[in-house]
């Protein structure tokens, strides 16, 4: 049976941030500069604790509610973007959407691939997986970590899983077409061996000849 894992709302401490604050010393100390914004929420700079915030990013992904907490207030959010560093690989900023209560949002979910395929097992085939995630539209409330996906239903090279054929929580709707394949399995190909006397080209040494042949030719002009 292909279904789904639910999220679970989680909380983050977070405080409001002026711009005019170094970025750098925060990151150094341990803060993760952020921002919040929404359909009715103006930007608003922030900063949060940035072992809390991979901690909460590892288990709740992008399809997950996060709850923004700033003393009293709360907001709840989707992880909307995230900026790395291209030298360490390191988050270094985050943008959060604020989701209004009865407001649908589309997020792309994950797909989890789970049990044993009889056309890998028994027939010797590939598993062609051509969806990694799904996207859905849905309330946030009820928005699901990941989906997944039983591929002991591929049983021979003719069966496949299609978006229509994943079970999906009430209230919450793919956007893809049904009928578009998720995950299917193909026959191994044998690797066809060279026929007898036949020669690997050497694509190098031909581009050596071209570059020769070039230089041959530029040194007949020359002496025209």
């Amino acid at each position: 049976m292909n279904g789904i894992l639910r999220g679970h709302m989680t909380t983050l401490e977070i405080t409001k941030r002026d711009t005019k604050d170094d970025l750098k010393a925060l990151r150094a100390n341990g803060v993760l500069p952020a921002v919040f914004y929404g359909k009715s929420e103006d930007s608003t700079p922030i900063s949060l604790n940035k072992k809390d915030f991979k901690k909460v990013y590892e288990e709740a992904g992008e399809s997950t509610i996060v709850v923004l907490k700033d003393g009293s207030q709360e907001h709840n959010a989707l992880i909307h973007d995230l900026d790395y560093d291209p030298v360490t690989d390191e988050i270094r900023h985050v943008d959060f959407y604020i989701v209004e209560k009865g407001q649908k949002v589309q997020v792309n979910v994950p797909l989890e691939f789970v049990g044993e395929s009889p056309a890998v097992k028994s027939l010797g085939g590939t598993l062609i997986k051509v969806l990694h995630e799904l996207e859905v539209e849905a309330d946030p409330t009820n928005l699901p970590h990941s989906i997944e996906v039983d591929i002991s239903a591929i049983v021979d090279f003719n069966t496949n899983i299609s978006v229509g054929d994943l079970t999906l929580p009430a209230g919450v709707v793919a956007t893809a077409d049904p009928t578009e394949t998720v995950v299917s399995a193909s026959e191994a190909k044998e690797e066809e061996e060279p026929a007898e006397g036949s020669t690997e080209i050497d694509m190098e040494a031909i581009g050596d000849a071209e570059q020769k042949g070039k230089g041959e030719e530029a040194e007949g002009e020359g002496g025209e």
